[in-house]
C-alpha cells in the first residue's frame, strides 16, 4: 500500500480538538461542557480531555463560577493576528473579473484616501461604458454612488469637511440633482443604510447609473466600497434588482471574511 503524504495525512486528534474551537466560534456565547461536546459530535468525557490541554495553552478558559468553557485569550490573539494579515483590497480584487461578467457590468474597488473616495481596483465590462476608470481617481461624495456608499457609512466627522466643500458647489451650480444642504445630505445617507447600498442614476455621467455597496472590517468600520455602473438603458439599478443584490452578496462575504460585527455585516 502507498505511503501517505506526511502534508496530507495530518493529525487526525488535532482535527477532532478543532471541532471544539469551531462550535464555540460558531456559538458567540460560553458553553456548557455536554451543550459543547454535542455540538462537536464526542463524547463529554473526551471533549473534557481536549478542553484541558486548550487551557493549558490559553486557548480555551472556564468560568470558575459558572463551570462554562469559552475562547480564551490566545484564541484572540490568533484571531486578530490573522486578522492584522488580511489586506481588504488583495482579498476583493480577485472578485472583481466574474462579478463584472456576471452582472456584466464595470465594476470597482474604492477605499477612503486622503483626499476622498479613492478608486483603487476597476474591471471593464464587456459593454462600452465610457467613465475612463483610474487609479488614484477621487469620486465626488455626492454624485458617485462609491462616494454616496463612504458618506453614508463613514463616520460623520471623516467625511464633514468634503462634503460641505460639495455642498457648496452644488449650490453655486444650481444643481437641483443633488442636495444644497446637510439636511439633504443626511437624506441621501438615510436612503442608502436603509437599503443597504448607495445609487447615482446620472448624476455624475449623464446616462451613467451606478449602485456601491460597503465593505466592513473587523471593527465594524467601512474599509471598502464594491461599486457597479453600467448604461441605464442596460444597468438595472433598482433597489431590489439582480445587481444590487449581487453586490450586498459580495460585499457581505468579503465583510464576514475580514471579520466584521454581524450587524456591520447584515448592512454590507
Amino acid at each position: 500500500m502507498p505511503a501517505r503524504n506526511e502534508s496530507s495525512q495530518g493529525i487526525q486528534s488535532l482535527e477532532v480538538a478543532g471541532r471544539l474551537l469551531h462550535a464555540l466560534a460558531r456559538a458567540s456565547r460560553a458553553m456548557m461542557l455536554k451543550d459543547l461536546a454535542a455540538e462537536a459530535g464526542m463524547a463529554p468525557a473526551k471533549a473534557h480531555r481536549y478542553l484541558a490541554s486548550f487551557q493549558r495553552i490559553g486557548l480555551i478558559e472556564q468560568d470558575p463560577v459558572t463551570s462554562h468553557y469559552d475562547l480564551g485569550a490566545g484564541a484572540l490573539e490568533l484571531g486578530l493576528a490573522a486578522l492584522a494579515r488580511i489586506d481588504p483590497v488583495r482579498l476583493a480584487t480577485p472578485l472583481l473579473p466574474a462579478l463584472a461578467a456576471e452582472l456584466d457590468a464595470t465594476v470597482a474597488l474604492a477605499v477612503w484616501g486622503n483626499k476622498g473616495a479613492t478608486i483603487v481596483r476597476w474591471e471593464d465590462s464587456a459593454r462600452d461604458v465610457n467613465v475612463h476608470l483610474r487609479a488614484g481617481a477621487v469620486m465626488p461624495l455626492l454624485a458617485s454612488a462609491t462616494g454616496r456608499a463612504f458618506a453614508a457609512w463613514m463616520p460623520e466627522a471623516a467625511v464633514a469637511q468634503a462634503l460641505d466643500a460639495e455642498l457648496a458647489r452644488a449650490r453655486r451650480a444650481g444643481r437641483d440633482d443633488l442636495p444644497h444642504d446637510r439636511a439633504g445630505a443626511q437624506r441621501l445617507r438615510a436612503e442608502a443604510r436603509r437599503h443597504g447600498i448607495a445609487r447615482v442614476k446620472g448624476q455624475l455621467l449623464p446616462g451613467i447609473h451606478a449602485l456601491a455597496a460597503p465593505v466592513f472590517d473587523h471593527r465594524g468600520t467601512m474599509v471598502l466600497a464594491l461599486t457597479a455602473l453600467g448604461h441605464g438603458g442596460q444597468f438595472d439599478a433598482d433597489w431590489s434588482g439582480a445587481p444590487a443584490a449581487r453586490l450586498k452578496a459580495a460585499t457581505g462575504t468579503l465583510s464576514r471574511r475580514l471579520g466584521a460585527p454581524e450587524a456591520a455585516s447584515a448592512a454590507a
